[in-house]
């Protein structure tokens, strides 16, 4: 059994709360803390480095298979036999684990491969597709297939060569015709596609990641990739992106510097999102918010012992401007390794990560255990609102994701090159907690909806119209109720690949029952806007979400 050092946390609150004190009276307005924590397991075997939601509400994890033996074996015996392993050739326990959410249990999965520092992206019909990883895993695809029952079996397929290029610390997004694209890597200038046809089995090249690159540190890996509406991509590195048209191989816009010109990308690791995007406007914008990360050099002074102070600043752009512009706004809390998670209602979570450092090997410090939401459309100066902390430092290789009934899921932190629990500032973590947002609080019971129909699984099509029943059990405010559709994302090393909200545009709500009212919306028109695939659809009251249900639109 590991041991926790408590002191240190309760500290580290402490500091906090005295910080929030001697703040000026002016930035008070940012701090009325909310939301709750609860941990939902103290060990699932091994520690959730990264993270995907499928449509049958079980989350994937994985960390690494050369990290030596995990706290949870292999099912019936079983025993991974890998020559190539660089810490045991033998290992008969699992690297990656099922997480059901229904019965907060784990059930162990298999891989042969190294899978650390990989990406991914859920596809159109729901299977996981994880790309690339280290050692004899660079070149690799796996497929997970949902599966359901309390005797599942489904497990990885592995599949060798499937990647032209090499893929560590790699970004991929759906794409509107279900493919994914897979940008960069370590040493990997370019981009690739799978599955692959005729005429995309080749590389890609990116000159703008050699651009990016800075000498010792990078700090272009993982890159910030988001669709826009126009069907090219936004490709965010260091401390710049520009817009390519992956079809043709060409960047067709250039987007200035964010502002103060620090990186915002591995090792100096910031977040960002594609803020939801709102199919009630006539000319549908598209906004990306970059959060977070480290000045320039941290990387290199953190490897020397000196840790500087992380990062306070958000840089929000509106991709779609003929002449975008950064807006700078403050958070009140700095932070590095933070994770973003766009909540059913359109509010951006800010979670985990470390107030000085940068990522890699043990050079974080000054956990920040106190989450952030961030209110897109708050007034500028506003949109900040720190939240209660939680207890256990999410540092390094921490993840998170949405649910459907609208808790996040935060797991994760391992600063070591293998399991350690005991003898370091932050051990190994293996549990998994829910953080609940303030809506999911009993007071709000009465404003929430709950779905009537349509059932979960829902096939649609692209501009489809349909009515959904929903009951709110108080008082109703007409024109504050929306629909919302999220794509859940694959969260690893503070990047959420594909994570994707729309706002639906729909008619006015009416009464058909005592406490049940239908609303008419119709799905976006085209993959640009909504890639194929399954995405968890939410009615919101006075910015209160419903529990969501599974939709697949194609």
């Amino acid at each position: 059994m590991k041991t926790r050092i408590t002191i240190i946390p309760f500290l580290i609150q402490l500091a906090q709360l005295l910080l929030l004190l001697l703040l000026p009276c002016h930035r008070y307005t940012a701090y009325a803390a909310g939301g709750t924590w609860g941990l939902l397991m103290s060990n699932i075997g091994i520690s959730a480095m990264h993270m995907q939601l499928l449509n049958n509400d079980r989350v994937i994890m994985y960390d690494r298979t050369d990290f030596g033996a995990s706290n949870i074996s292999l099912p019936d015996g079983k025993c991974r036999n890998n020559p190539n392993d660089l810490t045991l050739k033998v290992d008969c326990t699992a690297h990656s684990v099922e997480y059901d959410v229904s019965t907060n249990s784990v059930r162990p999965l298999m891989v042969q491969t190294d899978v650390w520092c990989s990406s991914g992206s859920a596809t159109s019909d729901g299977s996981l597709i994880q790309t690339g990883g280290f050692n004899d895993g660079e070149n690799f695809v796996r497929v997970f297939k949902p599966c359901s029952g309390k005797t599942s079996t489904c497990d990885w397929k592995e599949i060798g060569s499937a990647l032209i290029q090499s893929r560590w610390y790699a970004t991929n997004h759906l794409l509107p015709d279900g493919r994914q694209i897979i940008v960069g890597g370590r040493d990997a200038f370019n981009y690739e596609f799978y599955p692959k046809t005729a005429s995309t089995n080749n590389l890609f090249g990116l000159p703008f990641l050699q651009q990016t690159n800075d000498p010792r540190e990078e700090n272009n890996l993982y890159p910030f990739v988001f669709l826009n509406v126009d069907g090219n991509l936004f490709i965010f590195a260091n401390n710049r992106a520009v817009l390519l048209d992956y079809m043709t191989n060409t960047i067709v816009k250039t987007y200035p510097q964010i502002t103060g010109g620090d990186p915002r990308n591995y090792p100096s690791t910031g977040s960002a999102a594609l803020l939801p995007l709102n199919m009630q406007d006539e000319t549908i914008r598209a906004e990306v918010l970059v959060c977070g990360g480290t000045k320039k050099g941290s990387y290199l002074r953190a490897q020397g012992g000196k840790f500087l102070g992380a990062l306070n600043t958000c840089g929000r752009i509106t991709i779609t401007d003929p002449n975008p512009k950064w807006i700078m706004e403050t958070m009140p809390v700095a932070r590095t390794m933070g994770d973003m998670v766009i909540l059913p209602n359109g509010d951006v979570l800010i979670v985990n990560g470390a107030g000085a450092g940068t990522a890699g090997w043990e050079l974080g410090r000054s956990p920040v255990l106190s989450p952030v939401i961030y209110r897109p459309h708050d007034s500028l100066g506003s949109r900040f609102e720190v939240q209660n902390p939680g207890t256990i430092p999410r540092m390094y290789h921490s993840t998170t994701v949405l649910l459907r009934d609208g808790r996040v899921l935060v797991g994760g932190s391992n600063p070591h090159g293998f399991y350690n629990f005991t003898g370091v500032l932050f051990p190994t973590e293996l549990s998994l907690e829910a953080f609940s947002p303030s809506y999911l609080n009993s007071g709000s019971a009465n404003s929430r909806p709950r779905i009537i129909s349509p059932a979960s699984q829902r096939k649609v099509k692209y501009g489809e119209r349909i009515d959904i029943r929903f009951t709110i059990r108080g008082s109703i405010k007409r024109d504050l109720v929306k629909v919302t559709m999220v794509a859940p994302g694959f969260n690893t090393h503070s990047n959420t690949m594909n994570q994707r909200m729309l706002v639906l545009s729909g008619g006015k709500v009416k009464r058909v029952g005592i406490f049940t009212y239908q609303i008419n919306f119709i799905f976006p028109n085209s993959g640009k806007l909504a890639p194929p695939g399954y995405y968890m659809l939410f009615v919101v009251h006075q910015d209160i979400p419903s529990e969501g249900i599974w939709i697949r639109i194609q």
